[in-house]
This record gives C-alpha cells, sequence and structure tokens, in this order.
C-alpha cells in the first residue's frame, strides 16, 4: 500500500510504489493465504510506519486510548492525528511527517506562543501552532505551504498562510483520516 513516507515524491511517477507494486526478490509476486494474525499485524505496522512511531509508543498511545471513554480504535486514530507532528504535516508546513518530526525537534514551532520540540506532544482544541519568528523565511517552509495546497488541509484544522499559524478548531474524528486504515484489527491484536 502506498503510504506517502517519501513526501513530494509520492505524488510523482517516481514513487517506488508505483514502479513496482510487488515486494522485492524472486518470491515477492508469489503469495500465499495470509492469516488472520498477519492482517491484524500487518495493519500495526502499516500504522506504525506511517505515523514514525516505535512499538512501545505505539502501545502507550493504544493503552491510553483504551482507557479513554468510547470506541478504542476511533480514540487511537484521533490521539495519533492529534500529535504536533502529524499536525504540522496535516496543516502543510512539512512535506511528509518524518520532516515534520525532525522540524519540531529542531524547535520551529511554537503552540500557544511556548516553544514545543516533543514531536508526540498532544495539541487540544483551540490551540495554535505557529512557525518561530526566525524561522518564517526559511525556504524549505515556504516551498511546503505552497505545495501542500493540492493535498488541502483537514476540516478540523484551520491555517492562516500569511502569519504562518494554524488553529485546532475540533478534535478530529474517524471520518477526518484519509488513509485506509483497520483500526478493528489494531485493537482485535492488542486485545489477545
Amino acid at each position: 500500500m502506498k503510504l506517502f513516507l517519501k513526501g513530494d515524491r509520492c505524488f510523482t511517477d517516481k514513487c517506488a510504489f508505483e514502479r513496482r507494486s510487488y515486494p522485492p526478490g524472486q518470491h515477492g509476486q508469489g503469495r500465499g493465504k495470509v492469516s488472520e494474525y498477519a492482517l491484524q499485524l500487518r495493519e500495526k505496522q502499516k500504522v506504525k510506519r506511517l505515523y514514525g512511531l516505535v512499538e512501545t509508543q505505539f502501545r502507550n498511545l493504544f493503552e491510553k486510548a483504551e482507557r479513554t471513554k468510547g470506541v478504542t480504535g476511533e480514540n487511537m486514530m484521533s490521539l495519533l492525528e492529534r500529535r504536533l507532528d502529524n499536525v504540522v504535516y496535516r496543516l502543510g508546513f512539512a512535506s511528509s511527517r518524518r520532516e515534520a518530526r525532525m522540524m519540531v525537534t529542531h524547535g520551529h514551532f511554537t503552540v500557544n506562543g511556548r516553544k514545543v520540540n516533543i514531536p508526540s506532544y498532544t495539541v487540544r482544541v483551540n490551540d495554535t501552532v505557529e512557525v518561530v519568528e526566525g524561522k518564517r523565511e526559511k525556504a524549505r517552509i515556504v516551498e511546503n505551504i505552497k505545495a501542500a495546497e493540492r493535498r488541502g488541509v483537514p476540516e478540523w484544522l484551520s491555517l492562516d498562510k500569511d502569519n504562518f499559524k494554524g488553529t485546532v478548531l475540533r478534535a478530529p474524528v474517524r471520518d477526518d483520516v484519509t488513509m485506509p486504515i483497520e483500526e478493528h484489527l489494531i485493537v482485535e491484536l492488542y486485545s489477545k
């Protein structure tokens, strides 16, 4: 499945998945029957890679979603979407989640006027994510904002391009996640 991990390259013909949609090696094209466990594990690995998390982070996030009232899978997706590195990517300040994570770690963003350099920081409703004053002229950020127009900004966020600022309007719901993720498989895997 195409996960758009390489940023803008995934929108061009140079995307590896477009060129060859099967795994490498002589046995890559011949796939046998897949077990239920393999489907669940594959889904978990896909979401981990998509959001750039390691197993411990993902497990802790799942347990937090399980403790929260409501449907566990939807809570998990909401928590993943509200991570600061993901919000920076969704607002269009970065071309990929990996680049967004690096920018947050390097201290390019503030949340409600306070510098935050933790990619796993969970933003809340009415939080304002803003590019630090000295980093606004960076060519990479300006480039990314222009390129993000084709990707669009989700409904739960608002972007002020002129002031390099984004606001969280509401908590994301399941319909706001555009990737085809079957979170019920992850919940089944961890519930064993």
